[in-house]
């Protein structure tokens, strides 16, 4: 089987990147043949004709879309998986693959097909109004982008797409990443029968070594939407206790920093594995529902249970009652994820039991092997269903 690959890089390495090369190496791995077609966003929203150009091709994407005919021409791939398609490939680019008879099966990476932020969230706080609406102008109404350009210009690519068909016509499977996604996504209107769940993967190893680290960690943007102003507030009450945050910062903060916080930066890697094996349990206090956050599943590797707000993937994920790998603390609330925190810090039997949960829960749902066996059943069963139709 080959594979086209299909992804407009953010302007910095983000997850949906990670997870991009991941399938690559996945279906590689597999014997199935992988083509790619990248595009990139980088170095476009530094002036302001990158940003009209940014703007328009989000729209339609001339380039982009002759990009996709001529990549379908050149490399024949069975199937297409489509990640991001914004703004240099753009929705426009999907009707070739309908043209060409390529079946296409998109990853929903988080909620854009819905939400012009892709956040659902406004505010600080999660947003459905345009889920609500069925349609996406709240987005301009409420200027959720906190730029009037850029709310419009998220709004009507979202309103081309939608107005067009481009999704509801030209792709044949939506894989969500959650049962959070589909569950909005048929809210939304998407046909069930054409929606699955296949989450993300994390290579699992054979076993690891109990420990119990010497402080809190965080792992992700330094930015409002993640939530990591609330945790350094949590960690200026508990001078106490170590917290230390791993990831970029997006701009400068106002905040205080208590003693007892460390900034360690982005880390990748070796780093990375260290800064979680060392940490008693990480914590993701983040204000929007997210994607899937991977950081679970990274500090799983570990034996590392996870803290995170009871909404979103976050729910299923860290899970509840005797199933749970972690805990759950209600959303935006300071004072019960101070109450989680706290709590855990002080049992070390528990971090240890939810530890071994996390890690077993890795293995069996979510490792590599697991995961391949959930794509390949899609694809196999979608070009099937495509020979048939021939």
């Amino acid at each position: 089987m080959k594979i086209l690959l299909v992804h407009n890089n953010y302007g910095k390495y983000s997850g949906e990147e990670a997870v991009v090369d991941r399938l690559a190496a996945m279906w590689t791995a597999h014997g199935h043949e992988v083509a790619q077609l990248r595009q990139s966003t980088a170095g476009s929203r530094e002036s302001l004709t990158g940003k009209i150009r940014g703007f328009c091709a989000g729209l339609y994407c001339p380039s982009g879309v002759k990009a996709m005919r001529e990549t379908l021409q050149r490399e024949k791939p069975n199937v297409v998986n489509v990640h991001n398609l914004y703004p240099f490939i753009s929705p426009a680019a999907l009707f070739e693959c309908k043209k060409a008879g390529v079946p296409v099966v998109m990853t929903v990476h988080n909620f854009r097909l819905i939400c012009p932020t892709g956040l659902f969230m406004r505010d600080g706080r999660p947003c459905e109004r345009c889920l609500e609406n069925g349609n996406e102008w709240g987005c301009v109404r409420y200027n959720c982008e906190h730029s009037l350009l850029k709310s419009v210009g998220y709004a009507a690519r979202n309103a081309v797409a939608r107005l067009t068909k481009a999704y509801s016509e030209c792709v044949d499977k939506f894989a969500c990443i959650t049962d959070f996604q589909r569950k909005k996504l048929i809210e939304a209107g998407f046909a069930a029968d054409r929606i699955t769940v296949i989450p993300n993967s994390m290579e699992a190893p054979a076993s690891y070594t109990p420990s119990i680290g010497d402080y809190v960690a965080y792992i992700g943007r330094l930015s409002y939407e993640k939530g990591f102003d609330l945790l350094i507030e949590v960690a200026r009450r508990y001078p106490e206790i170590t917290f230390r945050f791993a990831g970029a910062q997006r701009s400068a903060t106002s905040i205080e920093i208590p003693e007892n916080v460390n900034f360690v930066g982005y880390l990748h890697g070796k780093e990375l594995e260290d800064f979680i094996r060392n940490s008693r349990f990480i914590v993701m206090p983040s204000r929007c529902y997210e994607g899937f956050p991977m950081a679970i599943l990274e500090a799983a590797q570990y034996g590392k249970p996870s803290i995170g707000p009871d909404h979103g993937g976050f729910t299923e994920i860290i899970g509840k009652g005797e199933k749970a790998i972690g805990r759950l603390f209600t959303p935006n609330d300071m004072a019960d994820l101070e109450r989680q925190i706290t709590g855990l810090w002080r049992q070390q039997e528990m971090v240890e039991e939810l530890g071994e949960r996390a890690f077993r829960k890795l293995q069996q749902e979510y490792s590599t092997e697991t995961v391949y066996q959930k794509w390949n059943g899609l694809l196999e069963n979608l070009l099937h269903k495509d020979n048939g139709q021939k």
